[in-house]
């Protein structure tokens, strides 16, 4: 007998996903074998500015299956207006070009989607959980 597989909790509530219901979705190509120190560079560089221009992350994602040294990272915003109103901040940072400079040789591709939450009234995301 198969045991029932226990859901797996998604990082945004019904809430969040629904006040902010536009969603940046990037992928970054990470050159062979440079994903250690693209992680580094983003987090010691991007993150400051992009916690400061784009305010709380969704969630970031590194490739398991399927295409390999992909990166992904989620952001959500308002509505389109929030979303350049974001952007524009987060490129006039005086500190962003020492971050696209530092990563230019790490990043091979990157794809940038938005992409809108719909109602699904038969979906109830599960509430956040603790770590253990």
């Amino acid at each position: 007998m198969n045991p029932t597989p226990t859901p797996l909790a998604w990082p945004v509530s019904a809430a969040s996903s629904l006040s902010r219901p536009l969603v940046d979705h990037r992928v970054y190509t990470i050159a062979f074998r440079k994903m250690p120190e693209f992680l580094e560079v983003f987090n010691r560089l991007a993150m400051p500015i992009l916690m400061q221009t784009l305010a709380h992350p969704v969630g970031f994602y590194t490739s398991v299956v399927g295409t390999q040294n992909q990166f992904l990272h989620l952001w959500a915003y308002e509505d389109f207006a929030d979303y350049e109103r974001r952007s524009r901040a987060r490129d006039a940072h005086p500190d962003f070009p020492a971050y696209l400079q530092a990563s230019a040789h790490l990043i091979t591709a990157q794809e940038t989607r938005l992409v809108r939450a719909v109602p699904m009234p038969g979906w109830v995301p599960l509430p956040p959980t603790s770590a253990v």
